[in-house]
């Protein structure tokens, strides 16, 4: 298992939330960042910088090719792992929910703010509950965190996001997918594989699942 990962940053893109980091034995790994640590990395340098993650490792019979996550620091990577104790929340839900910087959900859970808990993606009223529930009075510590603090997601991401999801609603509408239905697809493609930035890449998951069904 891969639980720490140093080298050189090859590939960030604005399109995608997966980043290329070479290490210095020469070998490249693909890592999926959750969007406030791709944020905080942007921020931070640019490609050709030296980095290091800490990372969360985990393959499944669904995603059987391993996926690696990175985070910054070791708090943040036992945040997520505290956010995998909460029944119906598995380490690409997670990823895909981790917008805000830790002490700001962090603060949250404490404050039982279930409203601020449903603005994460994939998070709804019964899950924010359920994230209240299982970690209020255990993730106090992370809540004192002096990070970045974001509270909000930037409104070019809101768009890019957006657009994505528009364009391939739209397409499986025109393949005869009724609209509700077309976008509980998308929505359900996106909770399994958060990482997905391409048009393609969406409509092709969509179908995976179709033919799993």
């Amino acid at each position: 298992m891969i639980a720490y990962l140093s080298g050189v940053l090859r590939r960030i893109s604005p399109d995608s939330l997966r980043v290329l980091v070479a290490t210095d034995s020469g070998v490249g790994y693909e890592v999926l960042l959750p969007f406030f640590v791709k944020r905080a990395l942007e921020e931070e340098g640019k490609e050709g910088q030296r980095v290091e993650f800490e990372t969360y490792y985990y393959a499944t019979d669904r995603h059987p090719a391993p996926i690696l996550i990175g985070f910054l620091r070791e708090h943040e990577k036992t945040f997520f792992e505290q956010l995998l104790a909460v029944e119906d929340i598995g380490p690409s839900k997670a990823a895909n929910a981790l917008v805000f910087s830790v002490s700001t959900i962090a603060a949250a859970i404490e404050d039982g703010d279930v409203a601020m808990l449903r603005r994460l993606p994939g998070i709804g009223e019964r899950t924010a509950n359920k994230i209240v529930a299982t970690l209020k009075g255990k993730v106090a510590e992370w809540a004192l965190l002096r990070d970045e603090g974001y509270d909000t997601i930037p409104k070019a991401a809101k768009e890019d996001r957006s657009e994505l999801t528009g364009v391939v609603i739209e397409a499986l509408v025109g393949l005869g997918y009724r609209r509700p239905e077309a976008k509980a697809r998308v929505d359900a493609a996106l909770d399994r594989t958060p990482e997905l930035q391409d048009e393609q890449a969406l409509i092709r998951e969509v179908f995976r699942a179709e033919r799993n069904r």
